[in-house]
């Protein structure tokens, strides 16, 4: 064909050989059965190698040109999924749009063509211009979560093996550098994703000093400027507990106390200190969260949480005794933990729990037991991390541990000879066994409930503690009909953990103050104890004359509850 119907800068395309163009705009003209199409040199080469969908084959195309079309379609194909790249728009040679005509005042002086160019600019390369109109990742990711932000299905489609490939090298990283699978949960996982992608290829990761020293270091900059913005103002308004978490480091032998600020708004870690040589003296405690205490504006806190050792309590009485507006309470999940050991010194506790603990381990130190009693049990197991839940698996299992140890698969097996053996089959065979194991569960069930509470974080545990206990006892009375010789040692571990520790006058005005229990229960105001509790706080913790007089005022609204905030428990 004539040179000068090629197209500029398409002579090497093997499709022109065969290809004229016509005289309307877009539009070919084939050599061998004189067609006239539109769609560009992409399409024509298409008609001429046949066999596709959106383009019907040339009947008149010779044998050696189809083969010629579509080996070099097939080679265009392999080079785009060997580049791994979604296809260029602006890629005129296959797509199409190889020229464009303008047409000017209709003389043929007017018109004028020219080649639409391929963009200059690099796949994934961002400009200057989108760090303006790109949205920034947080927000990128919450409109993902909200189902706002959807890719067009062209892109889900070209993107997918890129994707693939990216979590498989994601994947490889994690499992390289040991790190634990649940972080993928976390929203600054993806919004750092997010933030690399927005960035495109190219991307150079920082490396191990700017992790370590220049981005930690803004890191802490922006927490604490949170941390001022956010929490101090709601410190000021509401008030603030002071918590303490002591922890022993097994590695270095040290004594370890996290120091941490509660409030309506969270809860924010302060620091961590060595308190090794501290936690032997009260004195010394007493000292260390004295100065904390400053640290935070003393008059914020309105209640310490510390540990329940005899020297953290001492420190406690005595920071009262400094401040007149403080209350000090020790943790309640640790002063439950200590009930809950307190009832498995219990002789015949402790003596079913030991066999327990004999069973379990027999089974599960052996691959064959462990497979024959899931045979039995249908897959479950008994094992638990706590000894409460524990005994929970043992009990629930009874039936198909009693079946398994009593079946021929067992007395046929080489288990059953063993000295061991034969002693963990009586143990099952045992009566009382299952009996003792039905009585740990009546006397520690409702009060690992309340465990439960107070070591949870689905909602604050103050208002509910009083209330809880109290309910933990009269379940415990009532799982044993209220026979007292039954559960007496146990109410009397119960009573000495909460009259020391536990029972506290800012439990009771938690439980006056929480909606839940006041409006359904109207012998809360007749109730000495509640009542003096509720005065006690009141006299404490707002020092003021004035101010204490007009929160006692206003107590009958609560009682009436003309809040419209209350309405919704009435």
């Amino acid at each position: 064909m004539d040179s000068e119907n090629q197209p500029n800068g398409r002579s090497k395309d093997p499709g022109w050989k065969y290809v004229t163009k016509g005289s309307i705009l877009g539009s070919t003209i084939f050599c061998f059965c004189k067609k006239i199409t539109h769609g560009g040199i992409y399409r024509a080469k298409q008609y001429l190698a046949g066999g596709y969908r959106n383009s019907k084959g040339c009947q008149l195309c010779p044998a050696h040109v189809r083969e010629e079309m579509r080996e070099y379609l097939e080679l265009l194909r392999q080079n785009k999924q060997n580049a791994e790249v979604l296809p260029d728009f602006d890629d005129v040679e296959e797509y199409g749009y190889d020229e464009v005509e303008e047409v000017g005042n209709g003389s043929q002086q007017g018109r004028r063509k020219f080649q639409a160019q391929p963009s200059k600019k690099q796949k994934g390369v961002k400009g200057p211009m989108d760090m303006f109109f790109t949205s920034p990742p947080e927000q990128v990711v919450k409109n993902r979560k909200d189902g706002k932000m959807k890719q067009s299905t062209i892109n889900e489609i070209c993107k997918k093996d890129l994707g693939d490939k990216a979590c498989k090298e994601l994947a490889n990283w994690f499992y390289d550098a040991g790190l634990p699978f649940n972080v993928v949960n976390h929203d600054s996982f993806r919004i750092a994703m997010e933030a690399v992608a927005q960035h495109g290829t190219g991307f150079k990761p920082p490396s191990y000093h700017e992790v370590r020293v220049p981005y930690l270091a803004k890191a802490v900059k922006s927490t604490d400027e949170m941390v001022k913005q956010v929490h101090h103002e709601q410190w000021a308004k509401y008030g603030c507990s002071l918590m303490s978490d002591g922890w022993r480091d097994s590695v270095a032998h040290k004594d370890i106390i996290n120091f941490l600020v509660n409030s309506p708004r969270g809860s924010v870690f302060v620091r961590s200190t060595d308190a090794s040589n501290v936690v032997k003296n009260s004195d010394n405690i007493y000292m260390m969260l004295d100065q904390m205490m400053e640290e935070i504006r003393e008059q914020n806190v309105v209640q310490v949480v510390i540990n329940n050792a005899p020297n953290y309590k001492a420190a406690g009485k005595l920071l009262m005794a400094k401040r007149k507006h403080l209350y000090w309470t020790p943790c309640a999940a640790h002063c439950i933990d200590l009930m809950l050991e307190d009832i498995g010194n219990i002789q015949r506790v402790r003596q079913t729990l030991k066999r327990a603990i004999t069973l379990n381990g027999y089974i599960y130190n052996r691959t064959g037991v462990v497979n024959m009693m899931r045979k039995f049990t249908g897959k479950r197991e008994l094992l638990r991390p706590a000894t409460t839940r524990f005994a929970t698996a043992i009990q629930v299992q009874k039936i198909d541990l009693r079946k398994m140890f009593t079946s021929d698969t067992w007395t046929k097996s080489k288990y059953a000879k063993e000295q061991a053996g034969k002693h963990v089959a009586s143990i099952v065979a045992m009566p009382t066994f299952w009996s003792n194991i039905m009585y740990i569960l009546k006397l520690t069930g409702p009060i690992v409930s309340v465990l439960r509470l107070v070591d949870g974080e689905k909602k604050p545990a103050m208002g509910y503690i009083y209330h809880d206990m109290r309910k933990a006892k009269e379940a415990i009375s009532s799982s044993f009909n209220g026979d007292e010789s039954k559960y007496k040692d146990v109410f009397a571990i119960i009573d000495k953990r909460w009259e020391c520790q536990l029972h506290h006058p800012l439990h009771a005005s938690g439980y006056y103050l929480n909606p839940r229990f006041y409006y359904s229960d109207p012998d809360i105001e007749e109730d000495p104890e509640v009542s003096s509790g509720m005065h006690q706080c009141i006299m404490r913790l707002i020092p003021n004359k004035d101010d204490q007089s007009k929160l006692t005022a206003e107590k009958h609204m609560y009682r009436n509850a003309s809040f419209m905030m209350f309405h919704g428990y009435v």
